[in-house]
């Protein structure tokens, strides 16, 4: 198989590299990521402005290029012009959890979207930090290319993508793996105020990620209890049921 990778932390991100390392014997890789970090863009595209691309080493890889654009880009970019013939996307490993919400906000699993809107099946993977220093980036890649592995040999249902979150470490024991819906509930959002005459009002944002409502169950749950969390997404995002109102009347 050809994989494209990419990521929201940039082409030098030690995620990136780990997930090349992990997947090199599941088939080809390309890589298509953005030159610099671009944590937190969500969905955004830079489809009025140029994408400057330049070739970068990248051991491992048939051949690897830095976007400077916008996660999303490199996966429309990668799909159309670098890497038409990929069979999966895979995006990541972030660098903190992308749970519950944070789906919406995520510049990795926009990545992942992307590619889902283009028709190819993709995979969105982070690495939920609770302590930077304790780290284990190739023990990251393992459970990553272990989850990944069993996704590979499903059948693709159009429209499909996929959300994984690792939990982090805190023994030698290969955590659980376990399916579950988004936590859709708010972070504690708080913002620290200041008054400037010249500058007038800056706020900083002052939520504590590992304070975030753990619904039972939940991904956030999950990964907080040490498990590794799939959980599959869609595109279509439309509700729907019995509850749901029908317009049918024209417009006066």
């Amino acid at each position: 198989m050809h994989f494209l990778l990419t990521n929201d932390d940039g082409i030098e991100a030690p995620g990136l590299a780990a997930l090349a390392h992990a997947v090199a014997d599941f088939g080809t890789l390309q890589v298509v990521a953005p030159a610099t970090s671009q944590s937190g863009v969500s969905h955004a595209m830079s489809d009025r402005s140029p994408l400057r691309v330049t070739a970068r080493p990248f051991p491992g890889v048939l051949q690897a290029h830095a976007v400077e654009g916008r996660p999303a880009d490199c996966a429309r970019l990668g799909l159309t012009h670098y890497a038409p013939e990929a069979d999966w996307v895979l995006a990541g490993i972030n660098s903190g959890g992308n749970l519950g919400v944070d789906v919406y906000y995520s510049g990795t699993v926009a990545a992942a979207r992307e590619a889902a809107i283009l028709g190819r099946p993709a995979i969105a993977v982070s690495q939920f930090v609770r302590d930077p220093r304790t780290l284990d980036w190739e023990r990251s890649g393992r459970w990553a290319a272990h989850v990944i592995s069993q996704i590979l040999v499903l059948p693709h249902v159009p429209g499909r993508f996929w959300n994984i979150n690792l939990p982090h470490p805190t023994d030698d024991a290969p955590p659980q793996v376990v399916t579950v819906p988004l936590a859709i509930v708010p972070l504690d959002v708080r913002y620290h105020h200041d008054d400037h005459a010249e500058a007038g009002s800056v706020f900083h944002y002052r939520g504590v990620y590992q304070s975030r409502p753990r619904r039972d169950g939940s991904d956030v749950d999950a990964v907080f209890a040490g498990q590794i969390a799939v959980t599959p997404l869609g595109l279509d995002t439309t509700l729907h049921g019995p509850d749901t109102p029908r317009f049918t009347s024209p417009a006066s």
